[in-house]
């Protein structure tokens, strides 16, 4: 019987890869790099704002990250001011929440985002009623795939691990789920495709947001 989900963020809950790349583009023209293109963009997010930056400033020619610490005071103060900018939900993804939530559901989020950044764009797209908790990359915690903060949640809802469901886009959260020992669903909808999933190692791809709920009930709730 499933009690929790834990949901990634980007590219699960929310397409946010204009905020990303428009905050990315920001950060680069004022460092005096060119603009990157979405496509890299969304090829270069979901270990967190220093992989990205990390990433951008490499493709864009700082292959030694020399300016790594100045990127990354730039990019928290754009991303901080835009981490909203043409954010929605996925279509279906309300509508999933909701149903969950009807069925007495803990709902969660684990996200590499900051996480004044994660609880900001939550509460705006959700509302702050939505959840009963938001976790964004905070210090001292490691960060996925690392699945400390997974177990640590099921942990505060009295929750086992196997009573919960991780759903996720990435590579990143097919190891999170897997390595916290939890039901572990892979969404094509966000910014990996089936392949690379299926090559991260994951079992159950779900297209649409409702087979979510359909998975879930075949465990009971």
């Amino acid at each position: 019987m499933f009690r929790l989900c834990i949901f990634d963020l980007d590219g699960t809950l929310t397409d946010t890869l204009d905020s990303l790349t428009y905050s990315v583009n920001l950060t680069l023209e004022e460092m005096g790099y060119p603009a990157l293109e979405r496509s890299k963009c969304r090829a270069f997010v979901g270990n967190g704002s220093r992989v990205l930056i990390e990433k951008a400033l490499k493709a864009s020619g700082d292959t030694t990250l020399s300016r790594i610490e100045e990127g990354m005071e730039v990019y928290d103060r754009v991303f901080d001011a835009n981490c909203t900018y043409h954010v929605t939900p996925y279509d279906g993804i309300v509508e999933l929440l909701q149903a969950l939530k009807e069925k007495g559901m803990k709902l969660t989020v684990l996200s590499n985002k900051p996480h004044r950044q994660a609880v900001h764009v939550v509460e705006e797209v959700f509302g702050k009623e939505m959840f009963d908790w938001v976790q964004g990359q905070q210090e001292g915690i490691p960060r996925k795939p690392d699945p400390y903060a997974a177990i640590q949640i099921a942990e505060k809802f009295g929750v086992k691990p196997e009573e919960c469901v991780y759903i996720g886009d990435s590579e990143v959260d097919v190891a999170t789920g897997t390595a916290a020992r939890m039901k572990t669903l892979g969404v094509t909808w966000g910014f990996r495709s089936v392949e690379q999933l299926k090559e991260a190692g994951a079992t159950i791809l779900l297209d649409r947001p409702v087979q979510i709920l359909e998975e879930i009930n075949k465990g009971g709730i």
